[in-house]
């Protein structure tokens, strides 16, 4: 079973995988306040308002100047600027300082850009675009990570960067799927209840947890994750609730477990389907007691941690054939957070692959490449994605490798997307909403008929699609429809649908 945290995907379409572009920040915002350059006042006086100008100097750029020249916004860790004020002599320098390391982030108000010019961008080290019409969730968000100390680029997608300083703000959508999303883990951020967060592999479940233990009350205390489907079974027990010195062979010292080294913060439960029944049964004793006892140990150790798990695993299937007790997934589940797959988000694919070529360019020393055909960019928006963020990652990661020239072609991406022939999806066929059914031969039925088949063969396409995407999981299948397991037994039944039929 692969483990979530072995992706480490971002959400956040706006977000650079890279690190800040000043390499001494950190030690700059210990010496003096952020300084917030905005180009216009207007612009300048909204910011600051919606902030509440605490712990920031807010400062308007001179008019009829180039904003990003170093003159004109000074010192500034970020620079506010409307898209029309950029000419390619400006993006040359955003990409010289980008890739020297230097220079403030870099913040683009746009007026309606569509998907090519929104990626071009963010590959050229814009570091997040924000439509004029409504920037306010986003500029506060970018200017709150200023001051908290995590700069708006520090994304951490992969690798290992930056993924202590993971935020809400980082998966940041224009999909309305996923901002209702982040409207409920917003409200649930600065609880203590336990959450079960449950998506596909790739999708950044850990990461989601990480941001909440940032971002909630207790962001002072530590955050120790466990892989329960990593660990052997027969040391699983251990790494999660210590063992006394002598409690089996091995065993030469006393060692605390995940559970006491949490203590004070948050443990992260990763692959929570994984573990072995025996297992289930300690762990929901250690949950209701709000203590352990170690391996081999004859007293308590009271431990206050708030508990996060997650899975990829519909587990009410797993309730179902007897491999996941119910008692503690009622103790687990306060709250679910089911974090959409990158397939029903296409609309962040452009913002994500600009980000990740900006990445790239500097990684791979490829500073050349800092442009996308439009023709590879409706690839990447017409994949599927079945390894979500992860796989586009690899595969502009891929592209930027074999690109020949200074634009990534379709040619440059993997066969599994391009195509044998590397072929162009057809925009229009892929942006044309589905018909569940072929409406001519209903037009010689009478209207009760057609509109009772027209109904039936909507439901058996509407349930055969959720099927689809819940991989065949009854329990998930039923959620997502909003029937209960029994109502949807009888209709796929009545269809003549089996469950089986969508594992794959």
């Amino acid at each position: 079973m692969t483990s979530d945290s072995d992706a480490e995907p971002p959400g956040s379409p706006q977000k650079r995988p890279g690190g800040p572009r000043r390499a001494d920040r950190g030690a700059r915002k210990g010496a003096k306040r952020p300084i917030v350059a905005v180009e216009d006042e207007e612009l300048r006086r909204r910011i600051e308002e919606l902030h509440g100008g605490s712990g920031v100097d807010f400062e308007t750029l001179p008019e009829g100047e180039d904003p990003l020249e170093q003159e004109q916004h000074g010192d500034a860790d970020l620079v506010i600027v409307r898209r029309s004020s950029l000419d390619e002599e400006g993006l040359s320098r955003l990409e010289d300082d980008g890739a020297a390391g230097d220079g403030p982030d870099v913040v683009v108000v746009t007026e309606g850009a569509d998907d090519l010019e929104r990626t071009r961008l963010l590959s050229q080290g814009v570091s997040s675009l924000l439509e004029s019409s409504d920037p306010t969730t986003e500029l506060r968000d970018a200017v709150r990570a200023l001051t908290e100390g995590t700069p708006a680029s520090d994304d951490g997608a992969h690798g290992g960067h930056g993924k202590q300083g993971a935020r809400l703000a980082d998966f940041r959508s224009r999909s309305p799927r996923m901002r209702r999303f982040l409207d409920l883990v917003e409200r649930v951020v600065h609880t203590d209840s336990s959450l079960l967060i449950t998506g596909e592999t790739g999708v950044g479940k850990e990461r989601l947890a990480l941001a909440m233990h940032n971002e909630g009350r207790r962001a002072g205390g530590p955050f120790v994750s466990v892989n329960c489907g990593a660990i052997p079974e027969s040391l699983l027990e251990s790494e999660l609730f210590g063992h006394e010195e002598g409690a089996f062979t091995g065993a030469d010292r006393q060692k605390p477990g995940r559970f006491e080294l949490a203590d004070g913060g948050t443990i992260f439960l990763d692959e929570i389907g994984e573990m072995p029944t025996h297992l289930q049964v300690h762990l929901l004793t250690v949950l209701q007691r709000r203590s352990i006892f170690r391996v081999g140990g004859q007293s308590s150790v009271p431990f206050d941690v708030r508990v996060v798990a997650a899975t990829n695993r519909d587990l009410t299937d797993d309730i179902a054939s007897g491999q996941f007790r119910e008692d503690l997934y009622y103790r687990l589940n306060v709250v679910t957070l089911e974090i959409p797959p990158l397939r029903e988000r296409a609309e962040d694919i452009p913002d994500l692959v600009g980000s990740f070529i900006s990445h790239f360019r500097r990684e791979l020393g490829r500073s050349e490449v800092d442009d996308i055909s439009e023709e590879a960019l409706d690839a990447l928006v017409g994949h599927p994605w079945p390894g979500n963020v992860r796989e586009l990652i690899n595969a502009v990661e891929h592209a930027i490798v074999l690109c020949r020239g200074t634009r990534i072609e379709a040619a440059d991406l993997p066969e599994t997307i391009r195509g044998p022939a590397g072929a162009r999806p057809d925009r229009a066929r892929r942006d044309a909403p589905a018909r569940a059914t072929d409406l001519a031969p209903l037009f010689d039925l009478p209207l009760r008929e057609a509109r009772a088949k027209a109904t039936a063969d909507f439901e058996r396409a509407y349930l055969e699609e959720q099927l689809r995407r819940a991989k065949g999981r009854i329990g998930r299948t039923a959620e997502r429809a909003g029937i209960t397991t029994r109502s949807l037994y009888d209709k796929l039944k009545q269809h003549g649908l089996r469950k089986e039929d969508f594992r794959g």
